[in-house]
């Protein structure tokens, strides 16, 4: 063996350990499984993922959507942390990439000394009627609010909650339903607060799709103006425009593309409404 192929022999060798140790300290590996280490809780953000199907995400899943970033995590059906790969939500076995990576992402982009826990509790099809305790969702056999509570109380455990993300309406874009929706609105981030005890707590809610192919009726004009005015009246709160965003071919579940773009802008409106109090993470 030549010097020079002994050098470049070391060379790899010296490269491979070091990535291997860089990547053992965020992970180890059991059972076959690669878990992430769960960082001490000031520094693991955790957000909770709530509303219908655009928030479970319905996009197609591509390759970068499954790969693995060192510090997004999200919690499993078993209330394990792994690392956040699309699909992150489990509401139905049609559910895909969705918004909650890129805004982890874009958030721990941020900050390096943070890491994100996205935990998944969006129903596909859900009213906001079916996010009161105790009741109970047929389409997905669950109890939306009552399990959002109690997954993120799991969460807590581990993490500081830092953040809700809500996407929903929908299916309340009906002549009986839009009158109560802003109230039944400001009604449930307040029940969150309370039940999660977090005051203060970020709820951040974002627009319906307006999409070419299906032009938006009366009723669901009328949710838009409620999210509007409900970002309005609830402290720490913020709206965000789905402006120029598309769909997959079905005119109701944003696309990939258009769901990566959303998901970076749920954080930019996150980070404007954190950094207008006092004490923010991202200062």
């Amino acid at each position: 063996m030549t010097r020079s192929t002994t050098s470049i022999s070391v060379l790899i060798t010296g490269t491979l350990t070091f990535i291997v140790s860089v990547f053992f300290t965020v992970a180890t590996y059991a059972e076959g499984v690669i878990l992430p280490k769960v960082p001490d809780k000031e520094n693991f953000k955790v957000f909770l993922l709530a509303g219908q199907s655009n928030m479970a995400g319905r996009g197609e899943v591509t390759d970068d959507d499954r790969t693995i970033h060192p510090r997004v995590l999200m919690l499993s059906k078993d209330g394990s942390w792994q690392f956040a790969v699309d699909p992150v939500h489990y509401d139905k076995k049609v559910a895909g990439a969705g918004l909650a990576r890129s805004f982890a992402i874009e958030l721990a982009s941020k900050d390096e000394n943070i890491t994100i826990g996205l935990v998944p509790a969006a129903c596909g099809g859900s009213s906001i009627a079916m996010w009161e305790p105790g009741a109970y969702f047929e389409k997905t056999n669950s109890h939306p609010y009552d399990d959002a509570i109690a997954r993120t109380k799991r969460a807590m455990q581990d993490g500081t909650l830092s953040g809700i993300l809500w996407h929903q309406g929908e299916s309340d874009s009906r002549p009986d339903n839009w009158p109560v929706y802003k109230d039944k609105l400001v009604a449930l981030a307040a029940r969150f607060r309370k039940d999660l005890d977090a005051p203060e707590v970020p709820f951040i809610i974002g627009q319906l799709g307006r999409f070419e192919a299906k032009p938006w009726t009366d009723e669901r004009s009328k949710i838009n103006a409620a999210h509007i005015t409900a970002a309005q009246e609830i402290r720490h709160a913020g709206f965000v425009s789905s402006f120029g965003l598309t769909s997959k071919a079905d005119n109701t579940h944003f696309n990939t593309e258009s769901l990566h773009e959303f998901g970076k802008r749920y954080a930019l409106r996150y980070l404007q409404v954190v950094n207008d109090g006092e004490d923010s993470m991202f200062h």
